[in-house]
């Protein structure tokens, strides 16, 4: 993967345009959502693509927080800027903030290093949906709204013991759900491996609105039909 190729610098902003943004979710996460697709009158860019652009330019702290405060709809101009020592924000023309970091602990900047645990974090997030989000659902006998479904994606936090290590491995390791009437968040954690040593941690959250009781079929259903969009791509 060459990150450069889903982005570009324009007079000393960050542009991503919607092909860039849409390549990015589907090549290189996996992820399907209809909200990437050059043409949805959603559209908005991965929040995942601001997490590897800002890594690239900032560098791997060993503990990261990252909060995602807004959606980056198209041709958005980014300013990608430190604001204080050990924190730094994307926003854009008009100062509204999308996205924040906030780092402890040596950093690293290697290009290798960085790319490999970028590719493995967004692989394992593009695939929340379906394969760890609708078994969870449907464990609190739950459902989203299929025609319009709410998920937002709220932070991710990495904390690694050390930056000495290569080729990364990231694996989940437990997944959970509280519900609360319609609203649900959601926690997802991870661990990261490198030649089979534990090297860190981290988790993913989210909320999701709009909840409703549990209709199987309906499911069924919505999981095929995103399945038949990941299919077309892939030709």
């Amino acid at each position: 993967m060459r990150l450069d190729d889903y982005y570009s610098q324009v007079e000393g902003k960050t542009l991503i345009s919607p092909q860039q943004a849409s390549d990015f979710a589907k090549s290189v996460a996996g992820d399907f959502n209809p909200l990437h697709d050059v043409d949805s009158k959603r559209f908005c860019v991965p929040g995942d693509l601001l997490f590897a652009i800002a890594l690239a330019k900032f560098g791997l702290s060993q503990k990261m927080h990252i909060s995602f405060l807004g959606m980056v709809g198209k041709d958005v101009p980014l300013d990608f800027s430190d604001t204080s020592p050990g924190e730094q924000r994307i926003v854009d023309e008009n100062g509204k903030e999308y996205l924040s970091v906030e780092r402890e602990g040596s950093v690293a900047t290697d290009e290798t290093l960085i790319r490999d645990l970028v590719c493995r974090y967004v692989e394992f997030s593009g695939h929340t949906f379906p394969d760890i989000l609708i078994p969870l659902l449907s464990e609190h006998n739950v459902m989203t709204n299929p025609a319009r479904p709410l998920i937002i994606y709220q932070s991710m936090s990495i904390d690694l013991n050390r930056l000495d290590f290569a080729k990364p491995e990231l694996e989940l390791s437990n997944a959970s759900l509280s519900v609360s009437g319609r609203r649900g968040d959601a926690r997802l954690e991870f661990r990261l491996t490198a030649s089979g040593e534990v090297v860190g941690s981290g988790e993913k959250k989210f909320a999701i609105s709009g909840l409703r009781e549990l209709d199987e079929e309906i499911v069924r259903k919505f999981v095929d039909d995103y399945n038949r969009h990941k299919q077309a791509f892939a030709g």
